[in-house]
């Protein structure tokens, strides 16, 4: 639900505003059960019955467990059975309806109304047909817009229970009146949704403005019976189709997820976490919770004014919610499971507050890992490594034919990538793998489906007024820098095979990931700007990464390769040399192997990276096999390119400019490197002579 609402709420004048105060309720006094909620919203009127628990039964549901579910509803079969039919009458009816359209050919016709029809429908069956329902309301380019503007109404155009309802459970919850409480509080819910409302109040003790968030009577019964005769649903659909995921685990999930929402508690306990993890993201804002204000269903927190971000079109905060999103599922591992637009909100001061903790996962470091080598793989099309990724992840069991899956994976993403990873569509990749999914037997596991939700709401709010917008573009740059910077032996082991293949070091793959990074930027300056940078910027970028120790893994690949490249470079030199003496060809056989002939390409992809510019004479860096019959041409064409890449001191001002600019600490690693370099190339010439000599 929307905690706080996206209104265009005057600076909070309560005064102006009625409300009567009931008398102090004593802390001893006995809570009576609140067992109907009178006033007119539909959920009550047309579901009412399911309120109708006893206290005992109310309280054993305060956690999920389907079993005590199971035990509590096989005492009511009639219950069981009316919401049955109350279900299958309601979405019956209305794909009776749509079917009656496409008969009389009129679907386009009554789109809107049917959609109108199924939003009530919703609204009427309560609470989980509206949590499922707002799970897709986010997606613009998977619902039409008939159905979407219908469906985001559910995320906090609901119509309240009764206030008097409300108050008398703020009492009960908290043990004291609303006059000792609150110094004044709204008369009316500013907002309301599935679960419960929201008051706006004042504390009568610090006079702070706050939200206060009560449940709505009987929720957890409701929901209870529902999720009962859905994952009843999901073990018959499983059967039915044979499919490998186990549908219950999935429900289960969801509903445990659902159930911890249901206590303002643990909503609480995740925003004061959330709050701790990333409330000091620039232009990040969390509101502060009061614990001593909060029970299982009353939630008192800091009132927070915006709009929502899905109305604003604001896309530099898409970038921060993005960045913010890498950080929770990738860095920390606890993310919110719920962001949709109802709860992201542009603030008055341009800043995106996050609201409603309810929903939140835990997503493990051996999965985190598991998921950046699945993007890592994804964007370098390695299809074979996805296919391992996706066991690592729980999609496909190990026994999974993966010859076949990497077949498969590659005629699905082949084009999905082609474009590049910043054309690259999360929701796309979705749809382009499920029949994929459905011919292997892929598994769904629980924990997949809130991380995959998390991410797909994020472009869906994004796609809506940009179409262009791919979070996965957005988010590979983090995922980049991760690699090359994170300290998880899993994550260099997948660096190190990504950057070799059969010893061949792929420069290109670096440039890549280095370019890539290099955009990881959550600084507002950084996100607003345009592609393009110039080259001082770049080397700048390059150096202060590479020589921290965040960098060393990549800086030892670098100077590695280095190495390689000037040992190669003195070779081709003195070859060149050689070949220039009249009748050289009878006496010396030629130094260059194939190896020597890829570093020296190696070297010069080097010398343009580091100069943080691209020359037109470039090589080509094609499948081109040496020829030792044609090696002299072959280093006459090559090594002035080579050469010239710093044929003047104009290529290196950018370097030296920059090496003034650098910490202390990172000047201190850079005059370290001559000597690591010399120690590399004497350590190659010692091996090379031992070759020659011995073998």
């Amino acid at each position: 639900m929307q905690l706080l609402p996206a209104l265009s709420l005057t600076p909070f004048p309560l005064s102006a505003r009625s409300i009567r105060f009931k008398p102090r309720r004593s802390k001893s006094a006995p809570r009576r059960p609140v067992t109907r909620a009178s006033g007119g919203d539909e959920f009550t009127a047309k579901s009412g019955y399911l309120f109708e628990l006893s206290a005992t039964e109310a309280d054993s549901l305060a956690e999920y467990r389907i079993s005590k579910i199971a035990a509590i509803y096989s005492r009511k079969p009639l219950l069981v059975a009316r919401r049955l039919v109350q279900t299958g009458i309601a979405f019956g009816k209305w794909f009776g309806l749509r079917y009656i359209d496409t008969l009389l050919d009129r679907s386009e016709s009554m789109f809107q109304v049917r959609a109108a029809e199924l939003r009530k429908i919703l609204v009427e069956l309560g609470p989980a047909y509206i949590k499922i329902a707002q799970a897709i309301s986010s997606r613009a380019d998977l619902i039409p817009p008939s159905y979407l503007d219908e469906l985001s109404l559910l995320q906090d155009r609901i119509n309240p229970f009764s206030s008097e309802v409300a108050f008398s459970m703020i009492e009960q919850e908290l043990g004291l009146s609303l006059v000792e409480l609150f110094s004044e509080i709204s008369p009316e819910p500013v907002a309301a949704a599935s679960l419960g409302q929201v008051y706006q109040a004042r504390l009568r003790k610090t006079g702070q403005v706050v939200a206060v968030k009560v449940q709505r009577p009987g929720v957890q019964a409701a929901i209870s019976l529902d999720i009962l005769i859905l994952r009843f649903m999901a073990g018959l659909l499983r059967r039915a189709g044979q499919l490998n995921t186990d549908l219950q685990a999935v429900v289960d999930e969801w509903a445990s997820s659902l159930f911890r929402e249901m206590d303002y508690n643990n909503e609480a306990s995740n925003g004061i976490r959330f709050r701790n993890l990333y409330g000091s993201i620039p232009d990040v804002v969390v509101p502060l919770m009061y614990m001593e204000y909060t029970t299982r269903k009353v939630l008192v927190m800091e009132w927070i004014e915006g709009e929502k971000l899905s109305e604003v079109k604001d896309l530099y905060l898409i970038e921060v919610g993005v960045y913010c999103s890498f950080n929770q599922l990738l860095e920390c591992g606890f993310y919110h499971a719920d962001p949709h637009p109802g709860n992201l909100l542009r603030t008055y001061d341009g800043k995106l507050a996050y609201l409603d903790f309810g929903m939140t996962g835990e997503f493990k470091q051996e999965l985190r890992d598991g998921f950046i080598e699945a993007c890592l793989h994804l964007v370098n099309r390695d299809f074979d490594a996805l296919a391992k990724d996706f066991v690592t992840l729980g999609l496909l069991p190990p026994t999974a034919d993966r010859d076949a899956v990497t077949k498969a994976l590659t005629g699905v993403f082949q084009n999905a990538v082609a474009k590049g990873v910043r054309n690259i569509s999360f929701g796309d990749l979705l749809g382009n793998l499920g029949t994929t999914m459905y011919k292997f037997k892929f598994r769904i596991p629980s924990y997949f489906s809130l991380v995959i939700r998390s991410l797909a709401v994020l472009e869906g709010i994004a796609i809506s007024f940009n179409p262009e917008y791919k979070v996965l573009g957005s988010t590979y740059p983090w995922i980049a820098r991760k690699v090359l910077t994170d300290s998880s032996p899993q994550l260099k082991s997948s660096l190190e095979t990504l950057l070799y293949k059969d010893g061949v070091f792929r420069i290109d793959r670096l440039e890549s990931l280095l370019t890539e990074s290099l955009r990881a930027k959550p600084e507002k300056a950084i996100l607003k700007q345009t592609e393009g940078t110039d080259s001082r910027t770049v080397v700048k970028e390059i150096l202060s990464f590479t020589l921290t120790k965040k960098g060393e893994f990549v800086r030892k690949i670098i100077v590695q390769e280095f190495a390689k490249g000037l040992d190669a470079l003195g070779l081709a030199t003195l070859e060149t040399a050689a070949a220039r003496v009249p009748f050289s060809g009878f006496f010396y056989s030629p130094l260059m192997t194939e190896e020597d002939i890829i570093n020296l390409k190696t070297f010069q992809r080097l010398m343009l990276l580091l100069l943080g510019a691209k020359r037109k004479e470039e090589f080509n860096t094609g499948s081109r096999q040496a020829d030792p019959g044609k090696n002299q041409i072959l280093y006459m064409e090559q090594l002035p390119l080579v050469l010239n890449q710093v044929e003047s001191i104009q290529d290196i001002l950018p370097i030296l400019s920059v090496i003034l600019e650098l910490p202390p600490e990172s000047q201190q690693q850079l005059l370290q490197l001559p000597a690591n370099l010399v120690r590399q190339l004497l350590s190659r010439a010692a091996a090379r002579t031992v070759r020659r000599v011995f073998l």
